[in-house]
């Protein structure tokens, strides 16, 4: 028995890094895994099906509201209820650090709308559905970042710090519900995105960590 047996999780950006990782183990749990993101999900989806688990991949944007009303719709249709929703969708991968002088108005906006907006989004699309099921989990996936302000990548930071504020916020007004709103906010982690990082060193961040 899995800890999750009878659930269904959407989770946003799981076409690869983080957020496959994070589908693997809730498939491997017993989850009905909806996998989303704007790249594609083959991968994912074949992976958690090749190991029993099941699963459906969606191409989903999180900052449009006809995507995102698109899956729950879909995942209703094709598992009853939807349960949880990981937020892990994120711009970073193709971030280039430098100096917030040189962080245009554009690029500014567009890390925000995915990061923060994006998560904004995907709650107001996926409560309905929660309170349809009795009540439900939202996890929003922060970052580190926030807590230490890594220099190259400001926009990056505050829309990670945004997620923090929105949890907060949503998880007040949600509690009544029985729809709990956590974050989790990693640290440096060797995924696909930061592999080939142009210009993102690891090793200051590793000085930092402590040796036994």
């Amino acid at each position: 028995m899995g800890r999750l047996d009878g659930k269904t999780a959407a989770i946003t950006g799981a076409g690869r890094g983080i957020g496959a990782v994070m589908a693997k183990r809730m498939a491997a749990e017993g989850a009905n895994v909806v996998v989303t993101d704007v790249l594609e999900t083959d991968n994912t989806v074949a992976a958690i099906q090749d190991s029993g688990g099941s699963a459906m991949g969606m191409t989903v944007n999180v900052t449009s509201d006809g995507d995102l009303a698109a899956m729950v719709e879909a995942t209703e249709k094709e598992f009853g209820a939807l349960n949880i929703l990981v937020n892990n969708a994120s711009i970073f991968a193709d971030l280039q650090p430098k100096p917030f002088l040189q962080i245009d108005n554009d690029e500014f906006d567009k890390v925000m709308t995915v990061n923060a907006r994006g998560v904004h989004q995907a709650c107001k699309a996926v409560v309905p559905a929660m309170l349809r099921a009795g009540g439900g989990k939202i996890v929003n996936i922060a970052s580190g970042t926030f807590y230490y302000g890594p220099p190259g990548l400001s926009h990056y930071t505050a829309s990670k710090g945004a997620v923090i504020a929105l949890t907060r916020g949503y998880g007040r007004e949600l509690g009544d519900k029985n729809i709990q709103v956590n974050a989790i906010a990693p640290g440096l982690t060797e995924s696909e995105s930061i592999q080939g990082h142009a210009g993102f060193d690891p090793r200051p961040i590793g000085g930092d960590i402590p040796q036994s």
